[in-house]
């Protein structure tokens, strides 16, 4: 008998059909042991000797394997294969080790990308001894955020507020967010006019822009004026009277290649944009998906690791894709070679494939009956990205147009049509703000240069510069990555991290600061500016890349660390008062008693403030202009729906929300933001679906969609998931600090509850 240990029990129900009646599998439910939770853990000054204990909550999985062990003759510890699977096995050996469980026992580590029989028994087949390298890359990050957390965070208590925290990866990400608000907030927006020509060919319409005027080309802010643009609008009708003179026709041929197979990044990238999911509920569907589903011939692993640098693909999968293609869709869809992909990460050893499926032949519409809706639009989603990424390139015909209107006035009009759709016909990557697709362009008719066409109408179009968009979870998760902040596999924990703290708020899919967020930031960016840089938070994932690689010992990185940050904490402790980070100073004197106003952090958030509090209660909104009472906004083509009044958007103790003009008369109320869909079934009515909603004191809650039709609410997370014990359809995630994440079962009755590593 060999004993196998896998993170889920998931995964070791997949990989014990694999193996046979000469391997038992069990999961050790994550991580089997942690840093001890007080002051001490990490000693910086026993080279940064660190303090474990077995977590509460995986006790008695770490019995369940050493009593296990007893009868095996080998240990096979087949954890993800990353920093934190390498860390599992190497903890769990350790436990084991120190409690004489080990003794003339072999222990190997097995490694596979995908939970496919032949992976998972070449692995077995070929074990490894456990990397110290990346084992020693992972108690080095631990250290680290260790060492940030616990030394930053009781400084917030004194200098902000009570309950504040503060992390060494999550607060880079809290300032990308405020930066982009404050300068939205600063921007001011620019007026600019465009000048289009409307014209046509044989009753095919087309508009054109206006580049050239007088014999000048035109700039963006050229013209920046409704006098300007109709005065040019007067000339060009002038000069047009005899039509529009096609003066240049320029074809070209384009190539589009496909996007390489999809990393972790690009993977909650595209998930988002698509699919509107969060990184969480990306990596929550991948994992179930990897772990394994029973499609109808018993449980098999879909996808290979989700968690991944790497766009290689195994010689195998290439050769499966070519087949499917030449099937599917034609030999003419082939390229002649294997289309090969590179790397942008710098450190991509962590997994050594792209997220792929582990079987093409596994067509999307074939299983999707097995899987949730989730799974089933996740699936697909790789599916076809990783049948494109094989595929011959798009061909595009795009086609630029002069046309002269009068003496030294050029109108440009630009088209293109997709000659061979190729990869297109099966995946098209999502494009983010801003970008422009081939299909913005629009078809133009056949035109012959000499040849004359009519002028409809000279059309001066106004605009105005925006502002950057705030980020959304696809652009965050981007710019995470390109800044080389965090790893792939930590985005998802970085953005729950700033919602849970209340740093940040989705509005409208997009992040927000709070105004606790952006005292916060401010603290930190002040005071701790070199900890919240983005090179130096960069330049400290490429020296753990390099531990992982071997080429840095770990213990003089943390002492590099180390050393600074102490002075700095220290330093900050005795020379900055509370008042010097929730108080900004304003250049106007209070109108009740004349002393200077300033910006101030109260329970409820930012607010206006005298400086002679409390002698002085002077008080006003932030966002209140001081001389006038601030108009609410009125919500367009709507009504009450209790009396037919105007609704307005509002701001209250908890933030805006929409209520009727006709208050205290009518009460009607309304949340401003439109809930989330989880795209969870309510469990007790199986019409609407559980939604995400928040509670007037800011707390999140689910409830049905039908309501009031469905009463059915809960407070934790639900999971498309059915009770092992009682059958409800409906599991939910619970998160405290004791036990961590659990699944429950929201039945008060069903006392179900097991560890969850989502």
């Amino acid at each position: 008998m060999n004993l196998v240990i896998v993170e889920s029990p998931a995964k070791a129900k997949t990989i014990k059909k694999y193996l046979g009646g000469n391997f038992e599998v069990l999961a050790s439910y994550g991580h089997v042991r942690d840093l001890i939770p007080k002051e001490g853990a990490v000693d910086p000054d026993k080279d940064f000797a660190m303090k474990y204990q077995v977590i509460e909550r995986n006790d008695r999985h770490v019995q369940a394997i050493t009593k296990a062990l007893k009868k095996s003759e080998a240990l096979y510890l087949a954890t993800d294969p990353d920093r934190e699977g390498e860390a599992i096995s190497w903890h769990l050996s350790e436990l084991l080790r120190e409690r004489g469980k080990l003794k003339n026992k072999p222990v190997y580590r097995v490694v596979f990308n995908e939970i496919t029989k032949k992976a998972v028994n070449d692995a077995i087949a070929n074990p490894r001894d456990l990397s110290h390298d990346l084992v020693d890359a992972q108690q080095a990050r631990r250290a680290l955020d260790y060492l940030v957390g616990f030394n930053l965070s009781p400084l917030l208590w004194k200098k902000v507020r009570r309950g504040l925290s503060a992390g060494r990866v999550q607060s880079p990400a809290l300032r990308m967010i405020v930066e982009r608000e404050l300068e939205i907030e600063a921007f001011k927006a620019e007026e600019f006019w465009t000048i289009e020509a409307d014209t046509e060919k044989q009753k095919q319409a087309f508009s054109a822009r206006l580049t050239h005027f007088q014999g000048e080309k035109l700039e963006k802010f050229s013209i920046t004026d409704e006098a300007s643009a109709k005065a040019t609008e007067e000339k060009l009708q002038k000069a047009g009277e005899q039509g529009l003179l096609v003066v240049k026709v320029e074809k070209k041929q384009r190539k589009r290649n496909p996007a390489p197979p999809f990393t972790t990044s690009t993977l909650q990238q595209e998930a988002a944009r698509k699919l509107g999911f969060t990184t969480q509920r990306t990596m929550r569907t991948a994992q179930q998906l990897y772990e394994g589903v029973d499609v109808g011939q018993g449980t098999v692993g879909l996808i290979t690791y989700m968690r991944t640098d790497s766009v290689n693909l195994a010689d195998e999968a290439t050769a499966e894709i070519r087949e499917l293609i030449t099937q599917r869709y034609g030999a003419d869809q082939l390229p002649p070679q294997v289309r090969q992909f590179k790397t942008k990460a710098k450190n991509a050893q962590e997994a050594h494939e792209a997220i792929r499926p582990t079987s093409v032949s596994r067509v999307p519409d074939e299983i999707k009956n097995h899987l949730s809706k989730d799974q089933a639009k996740l699936y697909e989603l790789i599916w076809k990205r990783s049948v494109a990424c094989q595929m011959i390139h798009a061909t595009i015909h795009t086609v630029a147009v002069d046309l002269q209107c009068g003496s030294g006035n050029l109108f440009r009009a630009n088209g293109s049509v997709i000659a061979k759709p190729g990869f297109i016909a099966v995946y098209q990557e999502g494009l983010d703000d801003g970008a422009k697709s081939d299909s913005d362009e629009k078809l133009l008719p056949a035109l012959e240069e000499g040849e004359t066409l009519p002028l409809k109408a000279i059309r001066p179009e106004q605009h105005f510069t925006e502002p950057p968009p705030r980020y959304s979870e696809a652009s965050l998760v981007k710019a995470l990555e390109e800044y080389g902040i965090g790893r792939p596999s930590t985005y998802a924990s970085i953005i729950s991290t700033l919602q849970d703290r209340e740093y940040v708020i989705l509005e409208k899919k997009r992040f927000k600061p709070t105004d606790v967020g952006r005292v916060v930031n401010k603290f930190l960016t002040e005071y701790f500016t070199r900890y919240v840089d983005y090179g130096f938070t960069a330049n400290l994932e490429d020296e753990l890349d390099a531990v992982s690689r071997g080429e840095e010992e770990w213990v003089p990185l943390l002492s590099k660390f180390w050393g600074p940050f102490k002075d700095r904490i220290d330093h900050t402790q005795e020379n900055v008062k509370r008042s010097d980070v929730t108080h900004e100073a304003l250049d106007e004197a209070c109108p009740k008693c004349g002393e200077q106003l300033s910006i101030r952090l109260g329970r409820h958030g930012r607010f206006i403030g005298c400086n002679n509090y409390p002698t002085c209660d002077y008080t006003r909104d932030l966002n209140a202009d001081s001389s006038e009472k601030e108009e609410p906004e009125v919500v367009e083509g709507r009504k009450c729906p209790e009396c037919d009044s105007d609704l307005v958007i509002k701001r209250g103790r908890y933030g805006k929300f929409i209520g009727c003009s006709n208050y205290p008369k009518c009460r009607f109320i309304e949340p401003l933001e439109k809930p989330e869909d989880t795209g969870v079934t309510c469990p007790k009515c199986n019409k609407g679906n559980l939604l995400k909603r928040k509670s007037r004191r800011g707390k999140i809650f689910y409830s049905c969609s039908t309501y009031p039709d469905c009463d059915y609410a809960i407070w934790n997370e639900p999971i498309a998931e059915p009770c092992p014990n009682c059958g409800w359809p409906v599991l939910t995630i619970k998160t405290t600090k004791r036990k961590g994440s659990e699944k429950v079962c929201p039945q008060k009755e069903c006392s179900f509850s097991e560890p969850y590593e989502g």
